[in-house]
C-alpha cells in the first residue's frame, strides 16, 4: 500500500521505518528540507529495536507535500496536535476523494483538520481517523536513526464522518492490524492516553523539573502519590466516556503500569528500562504542556463540563497548569467551547460526527 507519512518527529520516523520494513511504499514529509536532508541523501533510516539495528530503505524522503500525498491510500500523521492546523492547510490543496487520513493520536484534530481542509474549498470526501497513542514508543537517536522501545498491540480508532468507518479502519489496518473502530472521532480523542497521563507528571515533577537537568518523569518521577492522581484523572475520562454512552474497552491507565491488557501490552517497564525519556523538560515548550495538557487536558475538562460530568481532577491540574503558564487554559482552542460546538445538544453534535458538515 502507498502511505505518506507527515513529520519529522520521534513517531515519524518510526513509522516511516516500520511500514517500509513491513513492504509499504512509505514517503516521508517534512517541511524543514535541511534536517531531512539525511535521509533524502541516504535514502534510508537507522531503525534499532528489540531485533537489532538495521538500515530501511524508505521509497521517498521530501518537502513536495503534493509528490509524497499523490497516489496515497493512507495518510498518516504521527506528529503533536500542535502541527495539525499548518499541516492541514499545507496539505489542502493535495488530497484527494477516497483517501484516509490517520492521527495517531488525535486530540480531537480528525474533525478539526477536516473543517480547515473544506475551509480550504477543498471538497473532497475524506475519511478522518484518530487513535488514542502513537504506535509507538520510540525516540530518535540521531539525525536519520530512531530507537522503537515498545509497538502498541491494541489502537482503537473514532472515524470522522462515522459513516465511513468500516473502509477507513480497512484500510489502517492494512498498515496496522491492531487497529480497531471505536465510534466517533470524540469517542476516539476521549481515548487518547496523554492528556492523562502526562499533566499529573509535569504538574507533580514541576519542581525536579526546573532544578535538574535531566529528569525521568517515567521513572522516579511515577511515585504511588502521581500514580493516585493519574488514576483519578483517567476515571474522570472514562465517566465522560460512560456519559455519552460509548462501550467499553475503555482502556483504563492503571493497565499500562499493571499489566499487558493496555494499549502497548506491558510497557511500562521497557519504556523505564531504555533510558530515552530521561530528558531535559521545559515545563512552559515541551509538547507535554503545550500539546497534552493546553489542548488535550483543556479538551478532556471541556466535554467534562458539556456533559455534566464531575471532573475536578482535570479541572484542578488544568488551572495549576494556567498559573505556572499565565493563562486561562478553559477556553482554548481544542475545547467545545472554542470550536464552537458547547451550544450543541448531544444528539445534534452525534449526528455532525456521523455525517461530517
Amino acid at each position: 500500500m502507498k502511505i505518506a507519512v507527515l513529520g519529522g518527529g520521534h513517531g515519524c520516523y518510526a513509522a516511516a521505518a516500520d511500514l517500509s520494513e513491513a513492504g509499504h511504499e512509505v514517503r516521508l514529509w517534512r517541511r524543514d528540507v535541511a534536517a531531512l536532508r539525511p535521509v533524502i541523501d541516504s535514502g534510508s533510516i537507522v531503525l534499532k529495536d528489540a531485533n537489532g539495528t538495521r538500515e530501511v530503505r524508505i521509497a521517498r524522503a521530501s518537502a513536495d507535500m503534493a509528490s509524497v500525498l499523490d497516489g496515497a491510500a493512507l495518510v498518516l500523521i504521527p506528529s503533536p496536535a500542535t502541527a495539525q492546523a499548518d499541516i492541514a492547510r499545507t496539505m489542502a490543496p493535495h488530497l484527494r476523494g477516497g483517501q484516509v487520513v490517520f492521527l495517531a493520536p488525535g486530540t480531537f484534530g480528525s474533525y478539526v483538520m477536516a473543517g480547515i481542509v473544506r475551509e480550504s474549498g477543498n471538497r473532497a470526501e475524506i475519511a478522518w481517523a484518530e487513535t488514542g497513542t502513537l504506535p509507538y514508543l520510540a525516540r530518535k537517536h540521531g539525525e536519520r536513526e530512531v530507537n522503537v522501545t515498545v509497538r502498541a498491540v491494541r489502537l482503537p480508532a473514532g472515524v470522522y464522518p462515522a459513516r465511513r468507518e468500516a473502509e477507513a479502519i480497512a484500510v489502517i489496518r492494512a498498515a496496522y492490524p491492531s487497529v480497531h473502530g471505536c465510534g466517533n472521532a470524540l469517542s476516539g480523542a476521549l481515548m487518547n492516553a496523554g492528556p492523562v497521563i502526562h499533566p499529573p507528571l509535569m504538574v507533580m515533577n514541576a519542581a525536579p523539573l526546573q532544578h535538574f537537568e535531566r529528569w525521568d518523569i517515567h521513572n522516579e518521577g511515577t511515585q504511588p502519590a502521581v500514580r493516585a492522581v493519574t488514576d483519578r484523572l483517567d476515571r474522570e475520562r472514562i465517566a465522560v466516556r460512560e456519559s455519552l454512552g460509548y462501550a467499553g474497552p475503555h482502556y483504563p491507565l492503571a493497565d499500562h503500569y499493571n499489566n499487558d491488557q493496555w494499549m502497548y501490552g506491558d510497557a511500562h517497564k521497557k519504556l523505564v528500562k531504555s533510558g530515552d525519556w530521561r530528558e531535559t523538560i521545559d515545563l512552559h515548550t515541551h509538547r507535554y504542556i503545550a500539546e497534552d495538557t493546553e489542548l488535550g487536558l483543556a479538551f478532556l475538562a471541556s466535554v467534562a463540563r458539556w456533559t455534566a460530568t464531575d471532573a475536578p481532577i482535570a479541572s484542578g491540574l488544568l488551572a495549576i497548569v494556567g498559573g505556572f503558564l499565565g493563562r486561562d487554559l478553559r477556553h482554548g482552542p481544542r475545547t467545545l467551547e472554542g470550536l464552537g460546538l458547547a451550544g450543541l445538544s448531544r444528539d445534534a453534535l452525534a449526528q455532525q460526527l456521523h455525517e461530517g458538515a
